[in-house]
């Protein structure tokens, strides 16, 4: 690849759009696709170009990029009719920076090279704030090779870097954050909630907690810049959250290991999905304790 290489980037959602943003800001050719004719109309503004299809998109591309909800929808944009595989150039690299499963990375990795192309796996953490920011925790999987060329793109992206291994275990690896992520934050939810319905000052339980080992950043940074202000816009969904326990819990399962916990975590975010808030941020974990509870929870400024 002679200069900066043509990127391709399918799936320009809450997380992605803001992704894509930063790739063509920090100079490098762009081609983006999206079902969402809005959403390509915002990077056309950044001065990306459009593409009818993904394999298009791949056609175009030196690397390309997905970025879409589950593994199905990785699945579709690259092994269906008018997929990444049916363009894809030999020497290119396919990067998928969703989060899915290991197993399906493997099996999408496996067509990409029968294509004499390459792929890794780049799932992302933090937040949505963080993206617009370019800074992202990413996780790479893949070929040291192939991960050392991709990283001038990553690297516009975000700001904190873990190779984990061979292709999946990057993946792998964001399901085990996601799910510790997850789980906290039910915690938090009923502790906090059941302590303010015993009659504690949720002050006074944020201050005693911060001042344990029982303290977090959750608790420290984030509850008390979301939740705990009534903000619940989403940095990410609810329905997101269920559906990386979902896959976390198979994982472990496939490994012989028990899950008590992470089960009562995925039912305390499929309540907050049924609850209607699948769309809210997954902080509506607090919601739904709430309600039941008949207390508000909120910190004074």
């Amino acid at each position: 690849m002679d200069g900066k290489p043509v990127v391709g980037f399918v799936g320009l959602g809450t997380i992605g759009g803001p992704m894509a943003r930063n790739i063509v800001r920090k100079g490098f050719p762009l081609v983006v696709f999206d079902l969402d004719q809005r959403k390509v109309a915002d990077l056309l503004a950044e001065g990306a170009e459009a593409r009818a299809t993904a394999a298009e998109v791949a056609a175009a591309s030196d690397i390309v990029i997905t970025m879409v909800p589950d593994a199905p929808d990785v699945e579709k944009a690259a092994l269906e009719a008018g997929g990444i595989v049916e363009g894809i150039r030999p020497g290119s690299i396919y990067v998928d920076m969703s989060t899915v499963d290991p197993g399906t990375t493997r099996k999408v990795g496996a067509r990409i090279a029968e294509k004499g192309a390459r792929m890794v796996d780049a799932p992302v953490a933090r937040t949505v704030e963080n993206a617009r920011a370019g800074t992202l925790a990413i996780m790479t999987g893949g070929d040291p090779a192939d991960v050392e060329a991709v990283m001038p793109v990553l690297r516009t992206m975000g700001d904190t870097f873990t190779h984990c291994g061979p292709l999946g275990n990057a993946h792998a690896m964001k399901l085990v954050n996601n799910y510790i992520s997850a789980g906290i934050m039910a915690l938090h939810a009923e502790a906090l909630t059941f302590g303010v319905k015993a009659g504690l000052a949720l002050e006074d339980i944020h201050k005693l907690v911060m001042s344990t080992f029982a303290g977090s950043r959750q608790l420290g940074e984030v509850l008390p810049n979301k939740a705990l202000k009534g903000d619940f816009a989403p940095g990410f969904f609810t329905a997101l959250s269920r559906k990386d326990q979902r896959l976390a819990l198979t994982l472990a399962r496939e490994g012989g290991v028990d899950t008590p916990v992470g089960r009562g975590v995925y039912e305390a975010l499929d309540q907050a999905c049924r609850a209607g808030y699948e769309r809210h941020d997954f902080t509506s974990v607090f919601l739904v304790r709430a309600a039941e509870a008949g207390v508000e929870m909120r910190l004074e400024p």
